[in-house]
């Protein structure tokens, strides 16, 4: 097997067909030369995002009133969301990394709107782009553009139209033909309204008594907020700080924080190597709440055909373009 070969590994069992066509970079692709286009600020957003995050820091001066109770339940709320994120959009609607039973799937959908980070199917539709076009023009949340616009500067601003040309033109056949997937963007608003925000104010209010104001502010939206950066963070931080063991020609880098805040997503710069890795570590669960998630599923059934790269071709990648001197379990 030579280092120019990845296979995909699947249940401990190496593939030896090629990797998906989504999860490849385009290397032949340059930003366009000539004068870019003028950035156009949404103000809407610009003004949504300044009261959410007036509300969520609020919300934070409001947890000392919080009962503990409320206090648990956030935690699960945020959990849940992000689970929705990590587990449902990106690594089995984005990357196709493992298959997933009709009841998870109604499951991580249902997760995914409590996420509130757009439907699943705009959601891995942008993150396709960003890995076929990583800091380019053509990527959503170019980190190249500096760490506020990745954060969260992307979403004040009109969409590059690299971004538009882009992501019109990836197959998306498996998304529209997932039936969860487009009954969950049909009815995305009703459905945020119900799991982002009623359902976080409204179990604590009913089940021990917690006051509406506290349940509004607390579990849901600071709750939500706190995903949201979690989430922004993979996309800022992770491609800015950290190491570089398996590829140091491209920008993701492995970031502990991030990987603890994202529930396992910081080991950025193995995931852009090797994409297709349902793990996106070569650890396993160590420090990644969703690969453990993920092997649970698997466990009960309900999840299979975890696909993994194996061991030999992670050598082969490091020794190849990678930091080996940084390596480490």
């Amino acid at each position: 097997m030579t280092a120019d070969t990845e296979l995909h590994a699947r249940n401990g069992h190496v593939l030896s067909e090629p990797l998906a066509s989504i999860d490849t970079f385009d290397h032949t692709y340059k930003e366009q030369e000539g004068p870019k286009p003028p950035t156009e600020i949404v103000w809407r957003n610009v003004i949504l995002m300044t009261f959410l995050h007036t509300g969520a820091l609020y919300g934070f001066l409001l947890v000392p009133s919080a009962s503990y109770m409320t206090l648990l339940w956030s935690g699960v709320c945020f959990v849940v969301s992000a689970l929705g994120v990590t587990a449902g959009a990106h690594r089995l609607w984005s990357h196709r990394t493992y298959k997933a039973s009709l009841p998870l799937r109604i499951f991580l959908g249902l997760a995914n709107s409590m996420a509130f980070q757009n439907d699943v199917f705009e959601w891995a539709r942008d993150h396709r782009v960003h890995h076929k076009y990583s800091e380019t023009d053509a990527d959503p949340h170019n980190a190249v553009r500096g760490f506020f616009f990745a954060h969260i500067g992307w979403l004040m601003v009109r969409k590059h139209p690299d971004v538009i040309e882009k992501g019109r033109k990836l197959e998306l056949n498996d998304l529209k033909a997932d039936k969860v997937v487009m009954f969950q963007r049909k009815y995305y608003k009703s459905s945020v309204v119900v799991m982002c925000f009623l359902m976080p104010m409204l179990v604590p209010w009913y089940l021990w008594g917690e006051s509406l104001w506290v349940a509004y502010f607390v579990p849901a939206l600071l709750r939500y907020t706190l995903v949201l950066n979690a989430t922004w963070l993979v996309n800022s931080a992770a491609h800015m700080w950290g190491n570089r063991p398996y590829d140091t020609s491209i920008n993701p880098r492995e970031n502990k924080f991030v990987t603890f805040s994202a529930i396992g997503e910081g080991f950025h710069n193995y995931h852009h190597t090797f994409p297709y890795d349902y793990a996106t570590s070569e650890y396993g669960c160590k420090l990644n709440l969703t690969t453990c998630f993920i092997d649970l599923m698997c466990f009960l059934g309900l999840a299979t055909d975890r696909k993994r790269a194996s061991r030999e071709i992670v050598q082969a990648r490091v020794q190849r373009t990678g930091d080996a001197s940084i390596r480490s379990g």
